[in-house]
């Protein structure tokens, strides 16, 4: 792909969120941009390169491109299908019924159009848990997509329709990792399996093939029902919990599995939109704090949920503090300050996720820096001013809409809220002949009952309100 996005690129004027160890706020700042790292940050900067692309920041936020952890690109096709779901529901949906039906050119056609939605949305680096790669043809085309959008990805190859044992035993998997992971910096690698807990651990030899392979495992754990501390447990007295192993979601895990994850330096990747409306447990931030684990943030899936890291700082923070209000309302206490602020989720959306995926050369805007940066900025809406609080600004009232500019390694893939180079309708083209034959495969009254899961009866009764006596004769009887 070329285009003018090669040469330097200045961000002038804008409110620089740095997301360093300070968290520095720098306002009135430019920020340039010189052979895809960060060259120069200051006011006013004078010594330009002849021919460098300006970009106008004023009134705008320049921060780090964003970073997702835990991503399933490949059901993006199905966007919003199962809004209505349980977690139970999802995983009889593509683990017991469906997930066979998808052809390799489905999983090409999911990560084509989940990849370009993460750059439109500011992700700059998205881990794809891609765990509906049943061939190497399925795998082989997922990288395809990955690779035809200019951003960075790291592949986290899973497959539920088969034991990890197995299928990291077999040649062609061996194969694929020879022919297509070859250290391209623009696409990392990791292992996805989970481990259910079973006493003869038959995940052991998937982590013995991610040992030898030296990727690390990326792990649904802290999961209701499904993975819960005797996955913690066996995965620790077998010595396969590193500081490189990311444990998705993270929920209903007793202190005991957070104190061995913190032991071993290991990280929780927080779906909270998933967590909250799918059941894995509470958003598990409040006390991953407690145990000094990082933290990195992730949206799981949009065949449920937003897609967008904005998403998941608000309903983070939300979630958070929710949990320390209602303990202290236990108690009969009042929370009078709030301990989880705007500025830490901003880090764990940027910073946070670098430092997970072992990328410590992204995530702030620094000097010398990767260039993958994001510019905030909506011209056409009354909630971009005022600009008070920056870091609040970003969690609590920007949206994928107000994303103007985005830069990956220096080469400006969004501009004047546009992307460059996509073309959108073939990656439009491509979902619709995967929903088609979706459908088809699935037939047409199982594909609806799917999107319109029973609805189980109400067990609520009252009128939560003050102002009105109003009783519903459907939800009281005579003698209420």
């Amino acid at each position: 792909m070329t285009n003018p996005t090669d040469r330097p690129v200045l961000f002038r004027g804008g409110t620089v969120l740095t997301v360093d160890r300070n968290r520095q706020v720098l306002n009135g700042h430019d920020v340039l941009v010189v052979d895809g790292r960060i060259a120069a940050i200051g006011p006013g900067l004078t010594d330009v390169p002849d021919g460098t692309i300006e970009i106008d920041a004023t009134d705008g936020i320049v921060m780090p491109g964003m970073v997702d952890t835990h991503r399933h690109l490949w059901q993006t096709a199905m966007r919003g299908y199962g809004a209505d779901w349980t977690l139970t529901q999802y995983f009889v949906w593509y683990y017991l019924e469906h997930g066979k039906v998808f052809r390799p050119e489905d999983i090409h056609a999911g990560n084509l159009l989940g990849a370009i939605e993460a750059l439109d949305a500011g992700v700059t680096t998205t881990v794809d848990w891609s765990h509906g790669l049943q061939t190497p043809a399925h795998a082989d085309a997922a990288v395809d997509a990955l690779q035809s959008v200019p951003g960075r990805f790291v592949l986290a190859y899973g497959n539920i329709q088969a034991s990890p044992d197995i299928w990291t035993a077999t040649p062609e998997f061996r194969d694929f990792v020879n022919r297509r992971i070859t250290g391209d910096e623009m696409l990392g690698f990791q292992l996805a399996f989970d481990v259910t807990g079973d006493p003869a651990f038959p995940e052991r030899a998937a982590f013995e093939v991610a040992r030898e392979l030296g990727v690390p495992v990326t792990t649904h754990a802290g999961v209701w029902g499904a993975t819960g501390d005797d996955s913690i447990r066996l995965m620790y007295d077998n010595d396969f919990m590193t500081p490189e192993t990311v444990y998705v979601h993270g929920a209903s895990l007793s202190d005991d599995s957070y104190q061995r994850i913190a032991a071993t330096g290991g990280s929780v990747s927080v779906s909270t939109e998933s967590e909250q409306s799918a059941g894995q447990g509470y958003p598990s931030t409040w006390t991953l704090r407690r145990h000094g684990i990082p933290v990195s943030l992730s949206m799981d899936t949009s065949v449920w949920w937003s897609a967008d890291l904005f998403s998941a700082m608000r309903t983070t923070l939300g979630a958070d503090r929710s949990r320390a209000h209602l303990e202290a309302h236990a108690q009969g206490e009042t929370v009078t300050h709030t301990a989880l602020r705007a500025d830490q989720v901003v880090e764990w959306a940027t910073r946070g996720g670098a430092a997970v995926l072992g990328q410590d050369d992204l995530g702030s805007v620094e000097v010398g820096k990767k260039a993958d940066l994001v510019l905030v900025k909506n011209e056409h809406s009354p909630v971009s001013f005022p600009l008070l609080n920056p870091h609040g600004h970003i969690a609590f009232q920007a949206g994928r809409g107000d994303v103007h500019t985005v830069l990956v390694g220096g080469r400006i893939v969004k501009q004047d809220g546009r992307l460059v180079g996509i073309d959108l309708a073939a990656a439009r083209r491509a979902v619709e002949q995967t929903v088609e034959h979706l459908r088809a495969s699935i037939g047409e009254e199982a594909w609806q009952q799917g999107m319109n899961p029973d609805v189980p009866e109400t067990k609520i009764l009252d009128n939560p309100y003050t102002y009105t006596d109003y009783q519903s004769s459907s939800t009281h009887t005579s003698g209420a």
